[in-house]
C-alpha cells in the first residue's frame, strides 16, 4: 500500500472523480456527452470513444489534485493509456490523483428487496492486474432497495467478504451499498445498514482498513459515527440520481461526507465544445463538488 496515497485519501480535502461507467452505462454516457450510438458500430469502437472522453476529462487543466483526491477507473481505462502513461500512473504522477479500480460485475436481480453483486469471475486475476497497475483501491457496488433486514444483512456480508480478498493483496477496498433515494423507505434502510455496518466493522483486524461510498442519507450527518471508526479511511457519496445542484446542497449539509461522483461530474460536458468552453465547464462544476465536499 502507497502510505502517500492513503495520508492524501485520509486527510486531503476534495473529492473523488467517478470514471467507472461500465459496457451497460458506457452507452448512456457517451449520449449524455454528446456521441449517440449511431457514432458506433462495435463494442470496441464504443470504448475507444469513452477511453477519449475520459482521457479529455483527466487530461483537462481543471482535473487537479487542487480539488479531488482520487479517481475512480473502469478496467479498460487502467489498462490503456494517457500520454504515454498507463492510465493509474498519470493519475498519480502527473496529477497526484489516487487511482481506484472497479471491480464489480453488475448486479444480481432484486431478491430479499436488494440486488446483490454478481459473482466475481476472475477476481484474484484483476486484483492482481490491477497491484502491477499501482492502484491504490477497488470499488464494488450493490443496492438496497427496501428496508429488509434479511436482504441488507446479505448486501453487507457480501461487501465485506470480498473487501478481505482485496484488503489481502495490499488494497483498499471501497465498500458500496447504495441505497435508492426513490424508495419509499430510504431512511428505514439506511438506520439497518448502519447497524450492520457497524457490526462487520467491529469484526475487522485493528489493522484492516476500507472506505465505504454511500448514498447521501435522509437525515443529515447520519453517518458520522462511522467516519471516527479508525478502519474507515474515508465515507463518501454517490449522487444516487440527484441533479449536481441538489446532489451538492444534501452533500454540503452531511459534515465530513466527500463525493464521489459519476454522471454528475460529467454534467454539461460536450464532445461537440471546444476545448477552452469543456475546460471552463469542468472547471466551474468541480469547484462546486469541492465545495460541498469540504464542509
Amino acid at each position: 500500500m502507497n502510505q502517500k496515497q492513503l495520508q492524501r485519501m485520509r486527510d486531503g480535502k476534495g473529492f473523488i472523480a467517478a470514471m467507472d461507467q461500465s459496457g451497460g452505462s458506457t452507452p448512456k454516457a457517451l449520449s449524455y456527452y454528446g456521441i449517440p450510438d449511431s457514432a458506433y458500430s462495435s463494442e470496441k469502437e464504443m470504448f475507444d470513444l469513452v477511453h477519449q472522453m475520459r482521457t479529455r476529462v483527466i487530461t483537462s487543466p481543471a482535473f487537479t489534485a487542487e480539488h479531488i483526491l482520487g479517481a475512480i477507473l473502469f478496467e479498460q481505462t487502467m489498462t490503456r493509456t494517457i500520454d504515454g502513461l498507463p492510465s493509474a500512473d498519470y493519475l498519480w504522477e502527473r496529477k497526484g490523483i489516487v487511482p481506484f479500480l472497479k471491480i464489480d460485475q453488475g448486479l444480481a436481480p432484486i431478491t430479499d428487496g436488494v440486488q446483490l453483486m454478481k459473482p466475481m469471475e476472475g477476481l484474484d486475476a484483476l486484483l492482481k492486474n490491477a497491484v502491477s497497475h499501482r492502484v491504490f483501491g477497488t470499488k464494488m457496488r450493490s443496492v438496497i432497495r427496501q428496508a429488509n433486514k434479511a436482504g441488507i444483512h446479505r448486501v453487507v456480508a457480501q461487501q465485506f467478504e470480498f473487501a478481505a480478498r482485496i484488503a489481502q493483496m495490499g488494497m483498499v477496498p471501497i465498500i458500496e451499498p447504495e441505497v435508492d433515494i426513490t424508495s419509499a423507505d430510504q431512511a428505514q434502510s439506511e438506520a439497518i445498514l448502519r447497524d450492520e455496518l457497524y457490526t462487520q466493522l467491529a469484526r475487522l483486524a485493528p489493522d484492516r482498513l476500507c472506505m465505504l461510498k454511500l448514498s447521501i442519507p435522509a437525515q443529515d450527518n447520519f453517518y458520522r459515527d462511522i467516519m471516527a471508526d479508525p478502519h474507515v479511511v474515508r465515507v463518501v457519496a454517490l449522487s444516487g440520481g440527484y441533479s449536481r445542484s441538489e446532489a451538492n446542497l444534501r452533500l454540503a449539509r452531511n459534515h465530513g461526507l466527500i463525493a464521489s461522483f459519476s454522471r454528475a461530474l460529467l454534467e454539461g460536458l460536450s464532445a461537440q465544445q471546444s476545448d477552452a468552453e469543456f475546460n471552463a465547464t469542468l472547471a466551474e462544476t468541480i469547484r462546486e463538488i469541492y465545495s460541498a465536499s469540504v464542509t
